[in-house]
């Protein structure tokens, strides 16, 4: 059978991209340079949503992608455009041939997993009519939206919470380069 080792693969992959994503994280908060911080956080993101998607849940590693690594890291580096708070040659990190050399055997090792995850043809562990039946009794937005704002309401309302936190001390040192250019 073609499949047998698909749960050590899936276990590996999700460990790896577990491994990845705290690297990444740590990486994001050890950085000098907000913009090279700011591409540390988009890694991060991309690992959780590839973390979702090994836990059979894609439309939820597509909002990671959609919403945390392209909406929301729009406004992080415009409010870092606007703060002027990284220089060009800050936002290199990886400045030796070694590190280029390394983050480009990265990239390939993960399209060979793409393409070996693409040809891989896994039997879904839901019935296939069970979607269908949802959206028919409670519509479309419900089966997301009822754990999203049930189960999981704390960790929803904490992250607006750290995102106000996070707008608020923007415009704190928006406002004190300001007074300090001024004066």
């Amino acid at each position: 059978m073609p499949h047998e080792n698909l749960p050590l693969f899936y276990t590996f992959h999700f460990y790896f991209f577990g491994i990845a994503a705290i690297v990444a994280a740590l990486l994001f908060v050890t950085r000098k340079s907000p913009v090279a911080a700011a591409l540390w956080l988009v890694t991060t993101m991309f690992s959780l949503a590839a973390m979702y998607v090994l836990l059979d849940a894609p439309f939820i590693g597509a909002i990671q992608v959609l919403v945390y690594a392209g909406a929301i890291m729009v406004v992080f580096l415009f409010v870092i455009m606007l703060l002027n708070l990284g220089h060009a040659s800050d936002v290199a990190d990886a400045r030796g041939r070694a590190w280029k050399l390394a983050a480009g055997a990265v990239g390939i090792a993960m399209l060979a997993q793409i393409v070996v995850l693409t040809r891989a043809h896994v039997q879904p562990t839901i019935p296939p009519d069970y979607m269908a039946r949802e959206v028919e009794l409670r519509g479309v937005i419900a089966p997301i939206a009822g754990p999203l704002f049930n189960e999981y309401l704390l960790a929803f309302e904490v992250t607006s919470v750290l995102l106000l936190a996070a707008i608020v001390g923007a415009v704190v040192l928006g406002k004190r380069r300001t007074v300090a250019d001024a004066g």
